[in-house]
Parts: structure tokens; C-alpha cells; sequence
């Protein structure tokens, strides 16, 4: 089967990779980003993806937009049988999905139809989401809305944040890529409509995704910490500076004060939360300063009686 592959960031790299060592799959063009602005230097890099075909020798070709009829023209050379996307980036117009018989082949990062949209992984752990899992699809003209072909479940373990369970799922869904393919080839798959009552979203994240409601409990609170790491974090104010927080939930032997206020107790530093919780900060790092632990943020604060965090 020849393959044309898209796909940008570091979580398509391990499918990327494993089909490249199958013999029967032939990954014949990689499809990826331009090279952009990364990182705190803003130097001029190439994706993951591309990182990976360059390596492997694999010709790269990076259109500013996918929808141009330089980026048809490609396609239509190549004629491949299938393309495989995870995490390209940009919106496949209609007219290209037709030119692969097999289609445009998927991976997306739950069960769908749960969790369509940008940030699956991010927002199933700040649910506090138990179990997860990957779906291949044959995308059409809307957002996640494809045919469902194959599924895996995947356990979120219970400390797990959004980095790690990325990793985790980028390597799991590799070899099931590769088993959707040859499934395809050989007419054993059988393409399942999406239940679109059971839909829900997860949308891009934005900085106020990150903000810290002290009203919720300790553990809806560390489940967004975990979630949303590393960006946009768990952000609050304290005597109106902005700041990160990091922390998890901990029983503590008195009565909760207000949401927000902040308790000292066993060299520990915890915060009120809703539902008579406490959340045992671990670090914290204000605006402009670097992070640091708990113990000594207290310290530098010199916290008063009945302290907020805001």
C-alpha cells in the first residue's frame, strides 16, 4: 500500500516511524508544517515530523496552505492509496479527500465520538476521565466527524498528566494505524456512523482555561493541574500577582476555611477548596520569578492569618 503521511508534532512521530518499518506499507511523501518560529530562542525549526522523513530520506513537502491547487497537484501525482493524518494542523479541503482510494486515514486521541476537537488528551484528564482510548477514521468534511474504523482502549492513570499520556497514546497508536491500513486493504473493516447525540467536544486551550476556581473540590482542581500541563497551567492570584500552582489533593484533620485561603499544618502548605477539600501545594511560581517549592514560598511570603489566594 504507498502512503502519502501528514502530520506536525512530536505525537505523530511514533507512527510516522512504525510505518516506515513495514514492509508492506510504503510511505512514499511526508506532508508537514513549514518550518516556524520555536521555542523561547524563536529560531527557525523544523517539525517533528519532518525531523523524522529527513532522517529516513523520505521526501518533505511543507505548503503554507493545504488548500491550494499547488497542494492538489501533489496529491493527484502521487495517487496513493491512502493518507494517513495525526495532528497535521490545517483543514483537508473536500476535493482532496476523494483522491486516495482508500481515503484520509485518522488518528485521534478518544473514543470517538467523545472528546472531538483539538485538545482530547487535555480536556479527558481535566474531566477527571478514567479511561480514554484512540480512533481511527476516515475524516470527511467535518470537525472529527468521520467514519469510525478501528478503537483501542487506553486506562488515564490516576497522577498521569497530559505530556505522559500523550507519549503513551502516540506509541499505542501506531501499530493500530498500521492495522487499519492493512485491514482496509483487505475489506475486514467495517466503517461505523458516528453517534452524533453522543458528541462532546474539546476545544483549543486558551490561558483562562487554566484559572484555578477554589469553590471546586481539591480533586477536580489537581485533575486540571494534571490536564492542562504544560500549558496553560493552573494559574491563581496571590496579593494580585498571577501565579502557577502545583499540588494535590490531601486529607487534612480540620475544617475547611473559605475557598482560596491558605493553611499551614505538619511543614505543609495547603489551600482551601470547595466541598470542605484541601489541595497540598507542592510549588508555586509567581509572575517574572522562578518556580518554587511550597516550604519556600511561604517563607519569602511570610504569610499572615487567613491568606487568599484569589
Amino acid at each position: 500500500m504507498r502512503i502519502v503521511f501528514c502530520g506536525t508534532p512530536s505525537f505523530a512521530v511514533p507512527a510516522l516511524r512504525h510505518l516506515l518499518g513495514q514492509g508492506d506499507l510504503q510511505v512514499e511523501s511526508v506532508v508537514t508544517q513549514p518550518d516556524r518560529p520555536r521555542g523561547r530562542g524563536q529560531e527557525i525549526a523544523a517539525s517533528p515530523v519532518k525531523e523524522v522523513a529527513r532522517t529516513a530520506g523520505i521526501p518533505i513537502f511543507q505548503p503554507a496552505a493545504i488548500k491550494t491547487e499547488q497542494a492538489a497537484d501533489f496529491f493527484r501525482r502521487i495517487s496513493p492509496d491512502a493518507v494517513v493524518i495525526i495532528a497535521y494542523g490545517q483543514i483537508i479541503p473536500a476535493k482532496l479527500l476523494e483522491i486516495p482510494r482508500f481515503g484520509w486515514i485518522n488518528l485521534h486521541a478518544s473514543l470517538l465520538p467523545k472528546y472531538r476537537g483539538a485538545a482530547p488528551i487535555q480536556w479527558a484528564i481535566a474531566n477527571g476521565e478514567t479511561r480514554t482510548g484512540l480512533t481511527t477514521m476516515r475524516i470527511d468534511a467535518g470537525l472529527d466527524t468521520g467514519d469510525i474504523l478501528l478503537q483501542a482502549e487506553i486506562e488515564i492513570g490516576p497522577d498521569e498528566t497530559a505530556p505522559e499520556l500523550s507519549q503513551r497514546m502516540a506509541e499505542a497508536g501506531a501499530p493500530l494505524v498500521a492495522e487499519t491500513l492493512r485491514k482496509l486493504e483487505r475489506g475486514e473493516v467495517t466503517r461505523r456512523p458516528q453517534e452524533q447525540a453522543r458528541a462532546t467536544f474539546a476545544p483549543v486551550l486558551k490561558r483562562e482555561d487554566g484559572r484555578v476556581d477554589w469553590a471546586l473540590p481539591a480533586q477536580q482542581t489537581y485533575n486540571r493541574i494534571r490536564g492542562f500541563a504544560p500549558w496553560p497551567g493552573a494559574s491563581t492570584t496571590f496579593r494580585g500577582q498571577a501565579c502557577h500552582i502545583w499540588g494535590r489533593p490531601r486529607a487534612l484533620a480540620r475544617v475547611a476555611d473559605a475557598p482560596g485561603t491558605i493553611a499551614q499544618a505538619n511543614d505543609s502548605l495547603f489551600v482551601a477548596c470547595g466541598s470542605e477539600s484541601w489541595l497540598e501545594l507542592e510549588s508555586v511560581q509567581v509572575e517574572g520569578r522562578k518556580r518554587v517549592s511550597a516550604r519556600d514560598f511561604a517563607n519569602g511570603a511570610r504569610l499572615g492569618q487567613q491568606e487568599k489566594f484569589n
